[in-house]
């Protein structure tokens, strides 16, 4: 059977995705990973370098995605499948261009963790994500923004003549474009997969990528290392044994008690590979070519947050997964600089593996690991890997054959701006959309259009080439409200209040500005008058809303939900009770709003009250990883134990 591209779909138990936050994400969803400066202690030089290179600001230009629920009925999805003797991939074109399922036809076996749901949790960079398969990580530390975005697809014939597909899209955080190129050679066990990333400006530009690729979670890992840089939720980096410290054997998933990153410190020189094998030596493998650097095991641990988040991932009886990765650098706490008008490029590849299981089980880890390199180096030898990237180089600029999925609009915008040139990843002028015109109209007039009806503003572009167009548009108010955004985005925060004051002088819609006003005033300690210009956002955006609609109750929610914690914070109760009043109905349904209104009562004096909504249930969909919020409201309302439910705790 040659290797053979075709379109499917499969149908999941799915949550609605919803609509993205209309209110441009000014800050970043949770604290940096960053460490301090004493922790960078010792640590090698190009390491320490590379941690403290360039961290997000925000999650500018992209948009929050934080509209989902936790309700899910059968949807289909379209997949891309590819197809040997050997092996079936099956990718989600939709959904960030994820392996959803790797399967080993001769065994029968499944190779991937395979997620039996979609449900979006908060853990990307821009909120929604979901679990299982095989994610391609671009952009800064976290899941991508692109976790569930549409990406661009084609197929085209693949270095040995068969058929390849080629995923691609413009990674808007960092302002570049990539592709993955998926190869699946006739009668091979094992996916190639050609990635590259471009950098087309006359500037550097930070770098990140980690393949996360999930795995049932009662494997052993290995992988050639005998030291790993630990990582937790107490966000320390230190380095210890491999495979076991504090008396646990950390290779082991489900013997590790609390979530927690092992970034392997893989020695120069050695084949870069990780394998996740079961108790009867079967299991998959990934190994690159030298470029992709890291390696890395997650953890969930068996505490009761672990286990609570691995339930709310998926549905109860799925089984646990742990995640084996694979990076440009040696912890995903970094970014590696790509220089002006340069690119990365790397070949990983992917396919099962079979080892003695007693020795890959056994004590001994150095026999362990040396066997399952040894089983490795016969099923798919480091040469053939470093062959199948020759092979494939050439092909990375060949053009597209037929189009198969298309993305966004982004791509092509940017191409017409910088005019470049990108062999092999066309961005078509028929894929720009309304979000796009209003900056074909400031690239091609040098002005912003003002809208032509009344709704939230549209995405904000803050590269510095579009911050630059901004600054000499004509000072209109919609002009002045982007203005301002790029300008916060890009660390000149006197600057971007100055664009919104002018903005608000004139402009017919208010309350875009005083929203962010009311940010700057927060960022700045100014809680009263944060406060004030919040309920005069609020205000002011009751009384221009035209309906209860898809968009105006998502941004009635999203402003009011950060008007409420303005208002609290400033010990204006009564002013943040009026705000969710007018809330619409369902959305004061939801199980964020059920935890604001706890909080609400909280403030209020009212904890039997606060108590009661515990006690009635609610789930809060986008609760974000990490999040601490759920425990710190119960302590207030109970000298009792946390319940289970409510249990999402990731630290000791």
């Amino acid at each position: 059977m040659a290797t053979t591209v075709r379109r499917d779909t499969t149908t999941l138990p799915a949550a609605e995705l919803g609509p993205e936050n209309p209110l441009p994400p000014l800050k970043p969803l949770d604290a940096a990973h960053g460490l301090d400066d004493k922790d960078l202690e010792g640590l090698p030089r190009d390491m320490a370098r590379q941690l403290t290179y360039e961290p997000l600001r925000s999650v500018l230009p992209a948009r929050v995605r934080d509209g989902y629920g936790r309700e899910r009925t059968p949807t289909s999805f379209d997949t891309l499948v590819i197809e040997n003797t050997r092996l079936r991939v099956t990718v989600l074109p939709g959904l960030g261009g994820r392996i959803h399922s790797l399967f080993h036809k001769p065994t029968g076996r499944e190779l991937l963790y395979r997620n039996p749901v979609f449900q979006p949790a908060d853990f990307a960079l821009n909120g929604a994500w979901y679990s299982g398969g095989i994610e391609w990580n671009i952009g800064a530390t976290g899941h991508t923004a692109l976790s569930c975005a549409p990406l661009h697809a084609a197929r085209l014939t693949a270095p040995d003549g068969g058929e390849m597909v080629r995923l691609w899209e413009w990674e808007r955080l960092r302002d570049i474009p990539f592709q993955v190129d998926l190869w699946l050679p006739e009668d091979s066990d094992f996916l190639h997969v050609g990635v590259r990333i471009r950098n087309p400006h006359e500037r550097p530009v930070p770098v990140y990528w980690w393949s996360n690729i999930a795995v049932p979670e009662e494997r052993r890992v290995l992988a050639p290392a005998d030291e790993a840089w630990h990582y937790g939720y107490a966000r320390t980096l230190r380095k210890v044994p491999v495979p076991e410290h504090d008396g646990v054997d950390r290779t082991r998933p489900p013997r590790a008690e609390f979530p927690a990153d092992y970034f392997y410190d893989v020695p120069d020189g050695a084949r870069r590979w990780i394998a996740a094998l079961d108790e009867d030596g079967h299991g998959l493998a990934q190994t690159s070519t030298p470029t992709l650097r890291g390696r890395k095991l997650f953890v969930w641990g068996t505490g009761t947050g672990g286990r609570r988040w691995q339930r709310w991932l998926t549905e109860p009886g799925t089984g646990g997964y742990a995640e084996i990765q694979a990076g440009l650098a040696r912890t995903q706490l970094e970014h590696v600089r790509l220089d002006a008008e340069s690119e990365f490029a790397w070949l990983e590849s992917y396919g099962p593996l079979t080892a003695d299981p007693d020795v890959v089980h056994g004590a001994d880890w150095a026999a362990a690991r040396g066997e399952a390199q040894a089983r490795l180096a016969q099923a798919l030898p480091a040469a053939a890997v470093d062959a199948a990237y020759d092979q494939w180089r050439p092909r990375a600029d060949a053009e597209p054959e037929e189009t198969l999925a298309v993305g966004s609009g982004w791509g092509a915008l940017e191409v017409l701006r910088g005019q470049y040139k990108l062999p092999g990843t066309p961005f078509a002028e028929a894929t720009l959309g309304p979000e796009q015109e209003p900056w074909l109209e400031l690239l091609h007039s040098g002005a912003v259009p003002e809208p032509r009806k009344v709704g939230p503003p549209g995405p904000t572009l803050v590269a510095p080439h579009w911050r630059d167009m901004l600054e000499t548009a004509p000072a209109r108010p919609h002009a002045e409200y982007h203005l301002g955004v790029a300008q916060w985005h890009a660390g000149d925060l006197a600057q971007a209040v100055r664009s919104w004051e002018r903005g608000l002088e004139l402009a017919p819609s208010r309350w875009p500005l005083l929203r962010c006003l009311a940010v700057a005033d927060q960022e700045s300690g100014h809680v009263e008058r944060a406060a004030d210009r919040y309920a005069e956002a609020f205000d002011d955006l009751c009384a221009e809303r035209r309906d209860d609609g898809v968009v105006w109750s998502a941004v009635t929610a999203a402003l009011g939900r950060e008007a409420i914690g303005a208002l609290v914070a400033a010990g204006r109760v009564e002013a943040a009770r009026s705000v969710w009043d007018r809330l619409h109905a369902h959305t004061r349904q939801t199980g964020r709003f059920r935890l604001i209104e706890a909080q609400l009562l909280l403030a209020e004096g009212e904890l039997r009250a606060a108590r009661a909504v515990f006690e009635e249930g609610f789930e809060v969909a986008d609760l974000r990883e990490a999040d601490e919020v759920m425990g710190e409201v119960w302590a207030a309302v109970s000298d009792e134990p946390l319940p289970e439910r409510y249990d999402f705790r990731m630290r000791p």
